[in-house]
């Protein structure tokens, strides 16, 4: 293995399973100049994703240095063993969003166990497949890892720089704590969000028309891939079961306050607060944005321009938000900015002859 930067880079990797993880890793690592052999038991995604990333075609002739499971959990005892006994002296990792059951599956082989380390990374896209797959995918994100007592440090070493090397911040969880913390933070809301699109089914589609932005950021991950997802609810059912009662009591709370505007309001509050919980973009307690409403007209270049004018006075817009109402011949953009960039950019823009609204708070 080579040195960069103190850390090591490895010069072979296999990855078996092209799906999104799998192939955005691959595309990672190739931009830096790792050989990389793309496996699945789909010819055509092995050989989608072998295309996409430019990877070894018919296999490396040396054993890799590190082995990737980019696999649902619930299909990692079909190549396991195998890949283990091909390449006895590599480290291997998977990349699934349940540890526990990794864990406890790497255990039933001899030795696997030393040179296994289970890690999750917190990125993904409602899409899957190689063809949705980004090298960027993880640049910026958390990247947890649950070694065990009998993970060797070598392994995790090897682990934690090919982390780092695609530009993710690994964090180290027990494999326990770990499934804790995704049943609360990403499986239980991927459930809400599934079951409150499932009651949209047979809704005319003159109401649909109605759907603004709320709708849409509600039921965003309800587009998943549930053949994925069923796995995962599965796998980790027994962290979800307590939160999903835990659910089921607030949902009982709400329908019996309906005809009580206090008790709606304490609720509605409680949930509010839960959402300040959430950190900003770059960690920590979220920002406090301003909100610049614009008016646009309905034809190509407007969205363009503006973002044009932002770079020209160097103001950073945070999150963007576009409501268009049907048959309407103008649409409504609200950018979220900090305080000063709004007022900047507000005064710029009107100063021009844009349609622009007061700023809120």
């Amino acid at each position: 293995m080579s040195v960069d930067s103190s850390r090591f880079t490895p010069s072979r990797v296999r990855i078996v399973g092209s799906g999104l993880i799998g192939t955005s890793i691959g595309l990672a690592l190739v931009q830096h100049g790792v050989n990389v052999e793309m496996l699945d038991s789909d010819s055509k995604s092995q050989s989608l994703a072998t295309d996409l990333v430019g990877g070894v075609q018919g296999g490396i002739e040396i054993q890799p240095e590190l082995v990737i499971f980019a696999v649902p959990t619930g299909q990692l005892d079909l190549v396991l063993k195998r890949e283990f006994d091909l390449n006895p002296n590599s480290t291997f990792m998977d990349v699934g969003s349940v540890k526990n059951e990794v864990v406890l599956k790497v255990e039933t082989i001899p030795g696997l166990s030393a040179k296994f380390v289970p890690t999750h990374p917190m990125a993904g896209r409602e899409i899957g497949g190689a063809s949705a797959a980004r090298a960027d995918l993880f640049v910026g994100r958390s990247w947890i890892i649950t070694p065990t007592s009998s993970t060797n440090q070598q392994s995790i070493q090897i682990v934690e720089d090919l982390i780092t090397l695609m530009g993710a911040s690994f964090v180290k969880l027990s494999a326990i704590d770990h499934d804790a913390a995704v049943a609360k933070i990403s499986h239980l809301p991927q459930i809400v969000s599934s079951l409150l699109a499932k009651q949209l089914v047979g809704t005319s589609q003159e109401w649909m028309e109605l759907s603004g932005q709320g709708l849409r950021d509600s039921t965003r991950i309800a587009g998943s891939d549930e053949g994925l997802w069923r796995g995962i609810i599965f796998s980790n059912r027994e962290a979800l079961s307590p939160l999903l009662n835990d659910f089921r009591t607030d949902l009982d709370k709400m329908i019996q306050s309906l005809e009580d505007l206090g008790e709606i309001g304490k609720l509605l509050l409680q949930g509010r607060k839960g959402r300040e919980t959430i950190p900003g973009k770059h960690g920590g307690k979220a920002r406090e944005y301003s909100y610049l409403p614009i008016v646009i007209d309905d034809k190509p270049g407007q969205l363009a321009s503006i973002f044009n004018e932002c770079s020209s006075l160097g103001v950073n817009v945070e999150d963007l938000v576009i409501e268009h109402s049907p048959g309407q011949l103008s649409a409504l953009i609200t950018l979220a900015l900090s305080a000063v960039d709004a007022k900047k950019l507000s005064d710029h823009l009107a100063s021009m002859g844009w349609n622009v609204h007061p700023i809120r708070n």
